[in-house]
């Protein structure tokens, strides 16, 4: 049972597990790379097998076109309103069913009289008034959409401008909720921060108004086409929409709202739309899929064909008719799946024939429903598929290897993109088995990787690991014995040692990076020597930095004296160091600057271990008591000493020459630590001139604790005269003869703890 457990939970197991997880959470997510996969493998499905185009004799829409030959024929756009008029009334004559403009008439004529007589400053006065005496343009213009079967369109703008559209002439889109439970729509509609509308004097009198804007993708990609959108609390049509909703001479559109938001838009009533009317289902955000056909010329008709009365009646008489522009120059050119490049205005013509259709066995208008779904619950299949190619992988391939596996993973991946296939060519369903195919190849790949490197990884993981840190004997004590190695964080009390050199900016000055590099390695090597010599490990080099530490990864009773040890053996390797330098600086003709060291010690709790994974890592240490002795090596300098220890290592140090330095809150700590100086061993310790100056230091603080000035001040100068036998500077007592003038100028009062809070690291 136990075999069977560990089999079952083992690493790679857990690694798929924890992977499958990760990747059930990013398609829940759906950011966009996933988006971004998932669309475009729907692209390729619409390339593949693109909606076939109806035949012309059944077409319900046509292409009235502003291309480049009706501006070389009639002039530069925009037109005067007069020529637009004409351009109505030509299609009225010829029996238009719907005229719908997928342009925005939002600023006066340039050729009304009134702009007229401002262009032409010179013009007396009484040819100025009769310019002005005439009929505007505008007005012409709204006089003929009033009597005509006209949508007009507004735009949206995705930034926001200044603007104050007011409310709308005409509300053409009424609620129905299925339920009380229902959602508002306005909270999930796609909104319109700026709306660009057309003059009041042309939307009073059009039969309806609709939103000609379409929002790509962010890859620019036409693939959604909202068909209500909200601009400050009210609803907008889209135009394609509201031109059928005004060809079959319906008075309102109908949102459908259930409690997940928009299901859909009720367009026209059996009796209009064979055989159960027409209601078009949206996305909860009244969003639309259209199934995109190739671009089709034969849609188009040139609008100055149209003006010139040449066009064929039979391509506009009865239809809905898009008023657009394919001229490049006007910035009208989108992309959708099916074509990199296609006038704006013919997606519009693209959802009326999803929507619509002529049955000639009929002989009417039908329901085509030819929009691509996403319906709710397909999201929850798809992450089934991701859940079921993960789990098959995750449990055959340890079982299976690569090779059956691999056969296994293709029968799965061609079983999931046939279904996905079947649904979009049959159903016009879309289902997203690229992300599932994918997600399952990356199990499958992480797996077998496992599998093929975990067995190596394991016999060279302690070797390789430990090598750079510890000597050779103790990395083959740890080979020989890796029970008592613990991959992974554990706790364990240690002892840390931080070493960093004196000046080390002003040193390096004098060479270039060659010489700097060979410096700072005949200086660490001479010391890690030392460290490596007496259980210690070593954790990093940062510069001219050393961080080791003891009791890890073998068990160091004595980690904290060892640690002091290497201390001390330290500031003795760096005389003969220094002497080697020195020679070396004579024999290059440059300056020698000798090189001192700082070191802090401290012992405590922390968490050591494999920091990071079993691919890559450090075997490192975490702490608290890490950070203390990194700090009290910075303040070695402050007080003008070369080893400054924390008190839990004094405590464990018995019997090691030490002073005591301060009680002081580092920075970055809340509570003060009592720190000492390491001046030497056991020998040192009981010599009575070390005695003598131990007590002369502890003379010193008290007097200072206790805000006895003068007896401080005396027994500073008494310290200063015996202070040259020992490894401490000048700094020390001037450090406090400073702090007792401070003290007896600005007394700190009754209750004084004595602490001083360091500033500096």
């Amino acid at each position: 049972m136990k075999k069977f457990f560990k089999k079952a939970f083992s690493l790679d197991r857990m690694v798929g597990l924890g992977m499958l997880l990760a990747l059930l959470a990013l398609s829940r997510f759906d950011p966009y790379p996933v988006q971004f996969l998932r669309e475009k493998s729907f692209d390729i499905y619409q390339q593949i097998k693109p909606r076939v185009v109806p035949k012309p004799e059944d077409r319900l829409v046509t292409i009235i076109d502003i291309d480049e030959r009706s501006l070389r024929e009639i002039g530069q756009w925009p037109w005067s309103r007069k020529t637009v008029s004409e351009l109505v009334a030509s299609l009225q004559k010829m029996g238009v069913g719907v005229t719908a403009f997928d342009i925005v008439f939002s600023e006066p004529d340039r050729m009304n009289p009134a702009g007229v007589v401002a262009s032409l400053p010179g013009l007396d006065q009484d040819v100025r008034d009769k310019i002005l005496q005439l009929d505007s343009n505008d007005d012409l213009f709204g006089a003929v959409v009033k009597k005509s079967n006209v949508v007009l369109g507004q735009a949206g703008y995705w930034d926001q401008l200044p603007n104050n559209a007011g409310e709308p002439f005409r509300k053409s889109v009424a609620i129905r909720k299925s339920s009380k439970e229902a959602a508002e729509p306005t909270d999930y509609l796609t909104n319109i921060p700026t709306l660009i509308r057309n003059l009041p004097v042309l939307e009073k009198g059009a039969q309806g108004v609709g939103m000609f804007s379409l929002n790509p993708s962010l890859d620019g990609i036409i693939r959604e086409v909202p068909l209500v959108m909200k601009h400050e609390g009210f609803l907008y049509p889209a135009l394609s929409v509201e031109a059928i909703r005004v060809g079959f001479h319906v008075s309102t559109l109908m949102a459908e709202v259930d409690p997940f938001g928009i299901s859909a838009i009720g367009v026209a009533p059996k009796s209009k739309v064979k055989p159960k009317g027409l209601k078009i289902e949206t996305n909860e955000k009244g969003l639309v899929r259209p199934y995109f056909a190739k671009h089709d010329q034969s849609l188009y008709v040139s609008a100055a064909d149209v003006l010139n009365g040449t066009a064929d009646p039979s391509k506009v008489a009865g239809k809905i008719a898009f008023v657009g522009t394919s001229a490049v120059g006007l910035l009208d050119i989108r992309s959708t799946p099916i074509d990199p490049l296609i006038p704006g205005v013919e997606v519009h013509a693209q959802v009326v024939e999803n929507a619509l259709a002529i049955d000639r066995k009929m002989g009417a208008v039908v329901a085509a429903d030819q929009f691509l779904q996403r319906p709710q619950l397909i999201k929850g299949g798809e992450m089934i598929l991701i859940a079921m190619g993960g789990l098959l992988m995750i449990i055959l391939t340890p079982l299976l290897g690569a090779t059956r596996s691999l056969v296994v993973f293709l029968v799965l991946a061609g079983g999931a993109m046939g279904g996905s296939w079947y649904l979009f060519a049959q159903e016009r369903i879309l289902l997203d088995a690229t992300f599932a195919v994918v997600s399952t190849f990356l199990l499958y790949s992480t797996l077998t990787y496992i599998n093929f490197t975990q067995e190596e990884a394991a016999k060279r993981q302690t070797r390789t690991a430990f090598s750079k840190y510890l000597s050779p004997d103790m990395v083959k004590v740890v080979a020989e014995n890796p029970d008592q190695l613990k991959l992974g964080g554990q706790k364990r009390d240690m002892t840390l040692l931080f070493c960093d050199v004196r000046g080390f900016t002003t040193i390096s000055e004098q060479f270039d990076a060659e010489g700097l590099t060979k410096l700072i390695n005949k200086l660490l090597t001479p010391l890690t020597n030392v460290i490596l010599a007496r259980k210690g490990t070593v954790d990093k080099y940062m510069g001219d930095c050393i961080m080791a530490f003891w009791n890890a990864p073998l068990d160091d009773a004595e980690h904290a004296r060892n640690g002091c040890r290497s201390a001390l053996k330290m500031l003795e390797e760096m005389d003969p160091l220094n002497a080697r330098l020195e020679q070396e600086a004579i024999e290059e003709g440059r300056k020698h600057i000798p090189l001192k060291v700082g070191i802090g010690l401290n012992s405590g709790e922390c968490v050591v271990g494999n920091m990071g994974s079993d691919q890559r890592f450090d075997y490192s240490v975490l702490g608290d008591t890490v950070n203390l002795a990194s700090r009290l090596e910075g303040q070695s300098k402050t007080y003008g000493v070369r080893i400054v220890i924390g008190d839990k290592t004094h405590d464990l140090v018995e019997g090691m020459a030490c002073i005591e330095l301060d009680l002081i809150k580092v920075k970055g700590k809340t509570e003060a630590v009592r720190i000492f100086c390491l001046l030497g061993d056991e020998e040192l310790e009981v010599t009575p001139e070390f005695k003598a100056f131990k007590a002369k230091i502890d003379e010193l603080l008290a007097k200072y604790r206790a805000q006895d000035w003068a007896g401080a001040r005396l027994a500073s100068a008494e310290g200063r005269a015996m202070h040259e036998p020992f490894d401490i500077d000048d700094a020390f007592f001037d450090l406090y003869d400073e702090r007792i003038d401070a003290g007896e100028a600005n007394p700190p009062g009754e209750g004084w703890d004595g602490v001083f809070t360091a500033t500096s690291k």
